[in-house]
């Protein structure tokens, strides 16, 4: 079985700007693939050319097994970051509008509003206007018009973005499940927590271009275990001038510290100023390689890594 999404030497250009450079990119059906990346990195313009909303200027794009312009356009849902609802519909119309936009039958897609709503505790709300809801509300309701269907694969963009934490759980319970129920999920974050928690896979593009694929054993792996998280009493003051730290990143409870010699020469250093509370030699978290990565000062684009799924 091919997999759900196949990008083979993909640009877009707008004007003089290269928002995407050659991206080669398998996504294998079944997975939860994390797709992340600063503002302007290529991540929508992406996700857009695998829905057809944009088309590549080179490059093959296959999903679903699919190549035309609307391959699969029945069996694929997408959640844009621009969220835009029918304001003055009713709940129960606007979803039997989306609904049938997908080809889904009245009684099949009327039994799914109810347990959908039900299930994110919206049923109360099933003939209020779209506009009496609130942000939270709207950002769900344009969730459950995008799984309706039962899409074999579902594209979210910041899926969670503006949910406080009870919604952000709810919605994330949804995503978990519609993948333990085989759909395949992109969903695109900028919360690297998120991304190490829900992820298989994790790919970031930088510059228009991919800098990591893999999972994230094999990203960590990639880039060293030259991270140490350190607790002192005296805070991260006890670190400042010592001389060999590269970059410190302060948690405020703790402190993680990029150092690339032998660490018990670190811990001597530190001992030598405070008393020692933690001392962890551990991987870089992936929000420490996405700043790596993507840190102002670089002039350079990484080497992407060497796997690719």
């Amino acid at each position: 079985m091919s997999d759900a999404i196949t990008i083979r030497g993909v640009t877009k250009r707008f004007g003089e700007k290269v928002a995407v450079d050659r991206l080669d990119l398998s996504v294998p059906r079944g997975s939860l693939y994390g797709f992340i990346g600063p503002n302007g990195s290529g991540k929508t313009t992406t996700l857009r050319m695998i829905m057809h909303i944009l088309l590549p200027d080179s490059g093959e794009i296959e999903v679903l097994g699919e190549r035309g312009t609307r391959a699969a356009h029945d069996r694929v849902s997408y959640l844009p970051e621009e969220r835009g609802l029918y304001k003055r519909m009713s709940v129960r119309r606007l979803l039997r509008y989306y609904g049938a936009l997908k080809g889904t039958r009245r009684p099949e897609l009327d039994r799914s509003i109810e347990s959908w709503l039900d299930r994110m505790k919206l049923s109360s709300y099933i003939d209020h206007k779209v506009e009496a809801l609130s942000k939270g509300m709207a950002q769900k309701i344009q969730f459950i018009a995008s799984v309706l269907n039962r899409p074999e694969l579902l594209i979210l963009d910041e899926p969670f973005t503006g949910l406080d934490p009870v919604n952000a759980e709810v919605v994330k319970n949804a995503v978990l499940d519609l993948r333990r129920e085989g759909t395949t999920i992109v969903f695109s974050t900028h919360d690297m927590e998120v991304a190490e928690r829900l992820c298989d896979r994790i790919f970031m593009i930088y510059q228009g271009r991919k800098v990591l694929d893999g999972t994230l054993d094999e990203i960590q792996a990639s880039h060293g275990q030259d991270t140490i998280r350190v607790r002192t009493e005296a805070g991260i003051d006890a670190l400042r001038g010592i001389s060999g730290i590269e970059e410190i990143n302060d948690h405020g409870n703790y402190q993680e510290v990029r150092w690339r010699g032998d660490s018990q020469d670190l811990l001597a250093a530190i001992i030598g100023r405070t008393r020692v509370e933690r001392f962890e030699i551990a991987r870089p978290s992936l929000h420490d390689i996405f700043v790596r990565i993507a840190a102002p000062e670089l002039d350079t684009i990484p080497e992407p890594m060497s796997h690719v799924a």
